[in-house]
């Protein structure tokens, strides 16, 4: 039954989200090739707890990205601010692949000390675009 939540719940986010953006993607398209890469579609509550939970290192995601990510974070040792993530909230996020890519890449090896699996990142792309305003 929270499959087939969890893939109605993409379904209507990607007819809201789709077209929403002006970049070369956006997190809907992401979401898409990241589930493909993974073989299965992400799972929203399994993208929280990934996106809340230290992995046994210092930081989690929430660290820097708050808890929920929809106001402005602030990283954990720079203080630096950082725009939200959920789409939601930031249109923009998402929206350029090799922006996502370098922060993915880094961000995980922060948080995980090494790249996140293609479910983590659908997992966590499903949580993300299920934040409301």
């Amino acid at each position: 039954m929270k499959s087939t939540n969890n893939l109605l719940v993409t379904l209507i986010l990607m007819a809201i989200f789709g077209t929403a953006n002006a970049g070369d993607t956006n997190a809907v398209k992401q979401l898409q090739q990241w589930s493909d890469k993974a073989g299965s579609l992400g799972n929203g509550e399994k993208g929280k707890a990934f996106f809340t939970t230290t992995h046994g290192k210092e930081w989690s995601c929430s660290s820097c990205h708050g808890n929920p990510p929809t106001t402005q974070g602030k990283h954990a040792s720079t203080n630096k601010p950082i725009n939200p993530l959920a789409p939601s909230i930031n249109p923009d996020a998402f929206t350029d692949q090799a922006k996502s890519d370098k922060w993915f890449r880094r961000n995980c090896n922060d948080v995980l000390g090494r790249e996140c699996q293609p479910q983590e990142k659908a997992d966590v792309l499903t949580y993300l675009i299920s934040l409301k305003k």
